[in-house]
């Protein structure tokens, strides 16, 4: 078993759908320009009401990523 070394970096994703959705927009655009995505943690849920309806989610996370090794 190899030993890996991880950054973490914290994103907010967010929807007007579900937490559900948030997390998958974070994760996704992170996916885009980051490589080796291994782990997410929520550390945060916000919401956003209009007219006694939740009209937005955000949710903030944790993003961890294994480090490459230098060639």
């Amino acid at each position: 078993m190899s030993e890996h070394v991880y950054k973490s970096i914290e994103l907010t994703g967010s929807s007007t759908q579900s937490i559900q959705h948030a997390i998958e927009n974070a994760i996704s655009r992170a996916s885009k320009t980051l490589h080796g995505l291994r782990w997410f943690e929520v550390v945060d849920t916000r919401g956003h009401i209009v007219d006694g309806q939740v009209a937005h989610w955000q949710v903030t996370l944790k993003i961890g990523f294994a480090l490459e090794d230098p060639e």
